[in-house]
Protein backbone atom coordinates (compact mmCIF):
# COMPACT_ATOMS: atom_id res chain seq x y z
CA UNK A 1 0.00 0.00 0.00
CA UNK A 2 1.19 3.51 -0.81
CA UNK A 3 2.61 5.10 2.35
CA UNK A 4 0.35 8.14 2.15
CA UNK A 5 -2.68 5.88 1.77
CA UNK A 6 -1.52 3.80 4.72
CA UNK A 7 -1.27 6.95 6.85
CA UNK A 8 -4.72 8.06 5.69
CA UNK A 9 -6.16 4.71 6.70
CA UNK A 10 -4.65 4.94 10.17
CA UNK A 11 -5.39 8.62 10.74
CA UNK A 12 -8.69 9.11 8.95
CA UNK A 13 -10.49 5.76 8.99
CA UNK A 14 -9.26 4.37 12.31
CA UNK A 15 -8.69 7.54 14.35
CA UNK A 16 -11.27 9.84 12.70
CA UNK A 17 -8.97 12.76 11.91
CA UNK A 18 -9.62 14.63 8.68
CA UNK A 19 -6.17 16.13 8.19
CA UNK A 20 -2.53 15.32 8.96
CA UNK A 21 0.39 17.74 9.08
CA UNK A 22 3.90 16.33 8.57
CA UNK A 23 6.86 18.53 9.52
CA UNK A 24 9.64 16.07 10.44
CA UNK A 25 12.32 16.04 7.75
CA UNK A 26 12.72 12.28 8.07
CA UNK A 27 8.97 11.63 7.89
CA UNK A 28 8.67 13.90 4.86
CA UNK A 29 11.35 11.86 3.12
CA UNK A 30 9.64 8.61 4.15
CA UNK A 31 6.37 9.66 2.49
CA UNK A 32 7.76 11.41 -0.61
CA UNK A 33 11.26 10.10 -1.29
CA UNK A 34 12.39 13.70 -1.62
CA UNK A 35 14.81 15.43 0.79
CA UNK A 36 14.73 19.13 1.55
CA UNK A 37 10.98 19.59 2.06
CA UNK A 38 9.59 21.83 4.80
CA UNK A 39 6.17 20.39 5.57
CA UNK A 40 3.18 18.61 4.05
CA UNK A 41 -0.54 18.96 4.72
CA UNK A 42 -2.63 15.89 3.90
CA UNK A 43 -6.43 16.43 3.83
CA UNK A 44 -8.91 13.59 3.99
CA UNK A 45 -10.00 14.28 0.43
CA UNK A 46 -8.10 15.81 -2.43
CA UNK A 47 -4.39 16.29 -3.03
CA UNK A 48 -1.89 16.92 -0.29
CA UNK A 49 0.17 20.11 -0.35
CA UNK A 50 3.95 20.13 -0.03
CA UNK A 51 5.57 23.32 1.26
CA UNK A 52 9.14 23.89 0.13
CA UNK A 53 11.49 26.86 0.05
CA UNK A 54 12.46 28.10 -3.41
CA UNK A 55 16.01 26.73 -3.08
CA UNK A 56 14.55 23.18 -3.18
CA UNK A 57 11.42 23.79 -5.25
CA UNK A 58 12.70 22.41 -8.58
CA UNK A 59 13.91 19.25 -6.83
CA UNK A 60 10.48 18.83 -5.22
CA UNK A 61 8.74 19.21 -8.59
CA UNK A 62 11.05 16.62 -10.16
CA UNK A 63 10.93 14.05 -7.34
CA UNK A 64 7.32 14.14 -6.11
CA UNK A 65 4.11 13.21 -7.91
CA UNK A 66 0.48 13.65 -6.92
CA UNK A 67 0.97 16.69 -4.66
CA UNK A 68 0.35 20.38 -4.92
CA UNK A 69 3.70 22.17 -4.53
CA UNK A 70 3.67 25.52 -2.75
CA UNK A 71 6.94 27.39 -2.96
CA UNK A 72 7.94 29.51 0.02
CA UNK A 73 10.03 32.65 -0.03
CA UNK A 74 12.40 33.43 2.82
CA UNK A 75 10.65 35.49 5.44
CA UNK A 76 7.19 34.12 4.75
CA UNK A 77 5.20 32.90 7.75
CA UNK A 78 4.82 29.17 7.14
CA UNK A 79 2.42 28.62 10.03
CA UNK A 80 0.12 31.36 8.75
CA UNK A 81 0.13 29.78 5.29
CA UNK A 82 -0.69 26.34 6.72
CA UNK A 83 -3.40 27.81 8.93
CA UNK A 84 -5.08 29.31 5.88
CA UNK A 85 -4.91 26.03 3.95
CA UNK A 86 -6.36 24.04 6.87
CA UNK A 87 -9.36 26.35 6.81
CA UNK A 88 -9.68 26.11 3.01
CA UNK A 89 -9.72 22.31 3.30
CA UNK A 90 -12.33 22.56 6.09
CA UNK A 91 -10.24 20.35 8.38
CA UNK A 92 -11.87 20.10 11.80
CA UNK A 93 -9.56 17.60 13.49
CA UNK A 94 -5.88 17.88 12.56
CA UNK A 95 -3.15 15.46 13.66
CA UNK A 96 0.52 16.31 13.38
CA UNK A 97 3.82 14.51 13.85
CA UNK A 98 5.86 17.27 15.50
CA UNK A 99 5.81 21.02 16.07
CA UNK A 100 7.97 23.36 18.08
CA UNK A 101 6.28 24.94 21.09
CA UNK A 102 6.15 28.27 19.28
CA UNK A 103 4.77 26.64 16.11
CA UNK A 104 2.10 24.77 18.01
CA UNK A 105 1.06 27.87 19.92
CA UNK A 106 0.78 29.95 16.73
CA UNK A 107 -1.11 27.25 14.84
CA UNK A 108 -3.49 26.62 17.73
CA UNK A 109 -4.18 30.33 18.03
CA UNK A 110 -4.85 30.68 14.31
CA UNK A 111 -7.20 27.69 14.28
CA UNK A 112 -8.94 28.38 17.59
CA UNK A 113 -12.68 27.70 17.32
CA UNK A 114 -12.18 26.07 13.92
CA UNK A 115 -9.87 23.05 14.19
CA UNK A 116 -8.71 20.77 17.01
CA UNK A 117 -5.00 19.88 17.08
CA UNK A 118 -3.53 16.63 18.37
CA UNK A 119 0.06 15.30 18.31
CA UNK A 120 0.12 11.79 16.76
CA UNK A 121 3.70 11.03 15.75
CA UNK A 122 2.97 7.45 16.82
CA UNK A 123 0.83 6.91 13.72
CA UNK A 124 3.82 7.58 11.48
CA UNK A 125 6.13 5.63 13.79
CA UNK A 126 3.90 2.55 13.51
CA UNK A 127 4.28 2.64 9.74
CA UNK A 128 8.02 3.28 9.74
CA UNK A 129 8.89 0.49 12.16
CA UNK A 130 7.73 -2.19 9.66
CA UNK A 131 10.14 -2.17 6.73
CA UNK A 132 9.03 -3.08 3.23
CA UNK A 133 11.21 -5.03 0.80
CA UNK A 134 12.66 -1.91 -0.83
CA UNK A 135 13.71 -0.56 2.57
CA UNK A 136 15.24 -3.90 3.51
CA UNK A 137 17.33 -3.92 0.33
CA UNK A 138 18.77 -0.53 1.28
CA UNK A 139 19.35 -1.63 4.87
CA UNK A 140 21.14 -4.78 3.73
CA UNK A 141 23.42 -2.61 1.63
CA UNK A 142 24.03 -0.29 4.60
CA UNK A 143 24.85 -3.34 6.72
CA UNK A 144 27.22 -4.70 4.07
CA UNK A 145 29.12 -1.41 4.11
CA UNK A 146 29.10 -1.45 7.90
CA UNK A 147 30.60 -4.93 7.92
CA UNK A 148 33.42 -3.61 5.74
CA UNK A 149 34.08 -0.84 8.24
CA UNK A 150 34.26 -3.24 11.16
CA UNK A 151 36.72 -5.51 9.37
CA UNK A 152 38.95 -2.46 8.93
CA UNK A 153 38.65 -1.72 12.66
CA UNK A 154 40.01 -5.20 13.46
CA UNK A 155 42.88 -4.62 11.02
CA UNK A 156 43.68 -1.12 12.28
CA UNK A 157 43.51 -1.16 16.09
CA UNK A 158 46.91 -1.56 17.73
CA UNK A 159 48.91 0.09 20.51
CA UNK A 160 50.06 3.58 19.54
CA UNK A 161 47.26 4.50 17.14
CA UNK A 162 44.87 7.28 18.12
CA UNK A 163 41.11 6.87 18.37
CA UNK A 164 40.35 9.40 15.64
CA UNK A 165 42.77 7.64 13.30
CA UNK A 166 40.84 4.39 13.68
CA UNK A 167 37.58 6.24 12.96
CA UNK A 168 39.11 7.82 9.86
CA UNK A 169 40.20 4.45 8.44
CA UNK A 170 36.76 2.95 9.08
CA UNK A 171 34.88 5.82 7.47
CA UNK A 172 37.24 6.02 4.49
CA UNK A 173 36.81 2.30 3.77
CA UNK A 174 33.01 2.57 3.89
CA UNK A 175 32.99 5.67 1.67
CA UNK A 176 35.20 3.99 -0.93
CA UNK A 177 32.70 1.17 -1.22
CA UNK A 178 29.62 3.36 -1.57
CA UNK A 179 28.51 4.63 1.82
CA UNK A 180 26.55 7.88 1.72
CA UNK A 181 28.02 8.75 5.11
CA UNK A 182 27.99 7.44 8.64
CA UNK A 183 24.80 6.38 10.40
CA UNK A 184 25.95 8.41 13.42
CA UNK A 185 29.23 9.72 14.77
CA UNK A 186 31.70 6.83 14.91
CA UNK A 187 32.56 5.86 18.49
CA UNK A 188 36.07 4.60 19.28
CA UNK A 189 36.30 4.42 23.07
CA UNK A 190 39.50 2.96 24.48
CA UNK A 191 40.80 2.19 27.94
CA UNK A 192 38.72 3.65 30.77
CA UNK A 193 36.61 5.52 28.19
CA UNK A 194 35.18 2.18 27.07
CA UNK A 195 33.24 2.08 30.37
CA UNK A 196 31.09 4.97 29.10
CA UNK A 197 28.44 3.56 26.70
CA UNK A 198 28.92 6.37 24.17
CA UNK A 199 32.56 7.03 24.95
CA UNK A 200 31.64 10.02 27.07
CA UNK A 201 30.37 11.93 24.04
CA UNK A 202 26.98 13.50 23.41
CA UNK A 203 24.63 13.66 20.44
CA UNK A 204 25.25 17.34 19.83
CA UNK A 205 28.71 17.78 21.36
CA UNK A 206 30.22 14.75 19.66
CA UNK A 207 33.16 13.12 21.36
CA UNK A 208 32.70 9.66 19.86
CA UNK A 209 36.45 9.52 19.42
CA UNK A 210 39.28 11.63 20.80
CA UNK A 211 43.01 12.09 20.33
CA UNK A 212 43.69 9.49 23.02
CA UNK A 213 46.40 7.04 22.03
CA UNK A 214 45.34 3.41 22.37
CA UNK A 215 47.61 1.54 24.74
CA UNK A 216 48.62 -2.11 24.94
CA UNK A 217 45.96 -4.12 26.78
CA UNK A 218 43.21 -1.50 26.36
CA UNK A 219 39.64 -2.55 25.80
CA UNK A 220 38.38 -0.67 22.73
CA UNK A 221 34.67 -0.32 22.02
CA UNK A 222 33.96 0.33 18.33
CA UNK A 223 30.38 1.46 17.65
CA UNK A 224 29.73 2.52 14.06
CA UNK A 225 27.50 2.24 11.05
CA UNK A 226 27.10 3.22 7.42
CA UNK A 227 24.26 5.11 5.77
CA UNK A 228 23.08 4.16 2.30
CA UNK A 229 20.37 6.13 0.49
CA UNK A 230 19.47 7.55 3.90
CA UNK A 231 18.95 4.12 5.55
CA UNK A 232 21.24 3.10 8.38
CA UNK A 233 22.93 0.21 10.10
CA UNK A 234 24.48 -0.16 13.55
CA UNK A 235 27.18 -2.48 14.87
CA UNK A 236 29.43 -2.64 17.94
CA UNK A 237 32.39 -4.84 18.67
CA UNK A 238 34.87 -4.74 21.54
CA UNK A 239 38.53 -5.47 20.93
CA UNK A 240 41.71 -5.57 22.96
CA UNK A 241 44.88 -3.92 21.70
CA UNK A 242 47.06 -6.88 22.52
CA UNK A 243 46.45 -10.07 24.48
CA UNK A 244 43.22 -10.05 26.52
CA UNK A 245 43.37 -10.65 30.26
CA UNK A 246 41.33 -13.29 32.09
CA UNK A 247 38.91 -10.63 33.37
CA UNK A 248 38.50 -9.08 29.92
CA UNK A 249 37.75 -12.51 28.48
CA UNK A 250 35.14 -13.19 31.17
CA UNK A 251 33.36 -9.89 30.44
CA UNK A 252 33.44 -10.58 26.71
CA UNK A 253 32.14 -14.14 27.01
CA UNK A 254 29.31 -13.00 29.30
CA UNK A 255 28.22 -10.24 26.92
CA UNK A 256 28.43 -12.57 23.91
CA UNK A 257 26.27 -15.14 25.69
CA UNK A 258 23.75 -12.41 26.51
CA UNK A 259 23.76 -11.22 22.88
CA UNK A 260 23.20 -14.77 21.61
CA UNK A 261 20.39 -15.42 24.10
CA UNK A 262 18.59 -12.29 22.95
CA UNK A 263 19.01 -13.34 19.32
CA UNK A 264 17.33 -16.66 20.11
CA UNK A 265 14.42 -14.76 21.68
CA UNK A 266 13.85 -12.25 18.85
CA UNK A 267 10.82 -13.50 16.93
CA UNK A 268 7.42 -12.24 15.71
CA UNK A 269 5.01 -11.84 18.61
CA UNK A 270 7.71 -11.61 21.29
CA UNK A 271 7.33 -8.84 23.84
CA UNK A 272 10.27 -6.48 23.56
CA UNK A 273 10.65 -6.37 27.34
CA UNK A 274 10.94 -10.19 27.41
CA UNK A 275 13.81 -10.10 24.91
CA UNK A 276 15.53 -7.50 27.09
CA UNK A 277 14.89 -9.65 30.16
CA UNK A 278 16.39 -12.77 28.56
CA UNK A 279 19.61 -10.92 27.74
CA UNK A 280 19.73 -9.17 31.12
CA UNK A 281 19.35 -12.44 33.05
CA UNK A 282 22.54 -13.86 31.49
CA UNK A 283 24.54 -10.86 32.65
CA UNK A 284 22.89 -10.79 36.09
CA UNK A 285 23.56 -14.51 36.61
CA UNK A 286 27.25 -13.86 35.92
CA UNK A 287 27.28 -11.22 38.68
CA UNK A 288 27.34 -8.11 36.48
CA UNK A 289 23.66 -7.14 36.47
CA UNK A 290 24.16 -3.65 37.88
CA UNK A 291 26.70 -2.88 35.17
CA UNK A 292 24.29 -3.37 32.25
CA UNK A 293 23.06 0.21 32.34
CA UNK A 294 20.92 0.62 29.20
CA UNK A 295 18.14 -1.10 27.30
CA UNK A 296 18.98 -4.03 25.05
CA UNK A 297 18.24 -2.28 21.78
CA UNK A 298 16.21 -0.04 19.50
CA UNK A 299 14.74 0.09 16.04
CA UNK A 300 16.84 1.21 13.06
CA UNK A 301 15.82 2.63 9.69
CA UNK A 302 15.91 6.15 8.33
CA UNK A 303 17.09 7.07 11.82
CA UNK A 304 19.52 5.09 13.92
CA UNK A 305 17.13 5.26 16.89
CA UNK A 306 13.47 4.63 16.17
CA UNK A 307 10.77 2.18 17.23
CA UNK A 308 10.41 -0.46 18.51
CA UNK A 309 12.36 -0.21 21.76
CA UNK A 310 13.83 -3.25 23.53
CA UNK A 311 13.98 -2.43 27.24
CA UNK A 312 12.47 -3.44 30.56
CA UNK A 313 9.94 -0.61 30.24
CA UNK A 314 8.96 -1.21 26.62
CA UNK A 315 5.36 -1.96 25.74
CA UNK A 316 6.26 -2.92 22.17
CA UNK A 317 5.71 -6.31 20.61
CA UNK A 318 7.94 -7.48 17.77
CA UNK A 319 6.49 -8.15 14.34
CA UNK A 320 7.73 -9.26 10.93
CA UNK A 321 9.60 -6.39 9.27
CA UNK A 322 10.99 -4.79 12.43
CA UNK A 323 14.73 -4.10 12.31
CA UNK A 324 16.22 -3.82 15.79
CA UNK A 325 19.58 -3.84 17.53
CA UNK A 326 20.75 -6.50 19.97
CA UNK A 327 23.41 -4.75 22.07
CA UNK A 328 24.01 -5.90 25.64
CA UNK A 329 26.97 -4.47 27.53
CA UNK A 330 28.90 -4.46 30.80
CA UNK A 331 30.61 -1.26 31.93
CA UNK A 332 33.09 -1.20 34.80
CA UNK A 333 34.24 2.30 35.68
CA UNK A 334 38.04 2.63 35.95
CA UNK A 335 38.45 -0.73 34.20
CA UNK A 336 36.61 -0.68 30.88
CA UNK A 337 33.51 -1.84 29.09
CA UNK A 338 32.38 -4.49 26.63
CA UNK A 339 29.46 -4.21 24.21
CA UNK A 340 28.51 -6.44 21.28
CA UNK A 341 25.82 -5.25 18.88
CA UNK A 342 24.18 -6.41 15.67
CA UNK A 343 21.36 -5.07 13.53
CA UNK A 344 18.70 -7.77 13.29
CA UNK A 345 15.66 -8.29 11.04
CA UNK A 346 12.59 -9.85 12.66
CA UNK A 347 11.11 -12.41 10.28
CA UNK A 348 9.23 -15.69 10.36
CA UNK A 349 11.43 -18.31 11.96
CA UNK A 350 15.03 -17.45 12.75
CA UNK A 351 15.91 -13.72 12.73
CA UNK A 352 18.38 -12.42 10.15
CA UNK A 353 21.53 -10.68 11.38
CA UNK A 354 22.12 -7.95 8.82
CA UNK A 355 25.51 -7.11 10.31
CA UNK A 356 28.15 -9.81 10.13
CA UNK A 357 31.38 -8.11 11.07
CA UNK A 358 33.94 -10.34 12.85
CA UNK A 359 33.58 -11.34 16.51
CA UNK A 360 36.33 -11.90 19.01
CA UNK A 361 38.40 -9.76 21.34
CA UNK A 362 41.72 -9.77 19.54
CA UNK A 363 42.57 -7.21 16.87
CA UNK A 364 44.29 -8.52 13.76
CA UNK A 365 46.78 -5.75 13.02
Amino acid sequence: MDRIEALKKKAFEVKSFDGFLVTSEVNLYYFTGCPGLTSMLIPKTGKGTIYVYNVNSEQAKAMTKGFNIQMLERGQNLIAIITKQVKVCKIKKLAFDMLSFEGYRELAKGLRGHTRLKPRSDLVGELRRVKDEKELQLMRKAAELTNTGMKVAYETIKPGIKEYQVAAEIEYAMRKRGSWGTAFETIIASGVRSAFPHGGGGTQLGGGCTDREIRKGDLVVVDMGAAYQHYRSDITRTLVAGKPSTKQLKLYETVKASHDKALQTIRPGAKAKDVDSAARKVIADAGFGEYFVHGLGHGVGLEVHEGPTLSSLSKDKLTVGNVVTDEPGIYLVDFGGVRIEDTVLVQKGKPECLTEGPYGLEARS
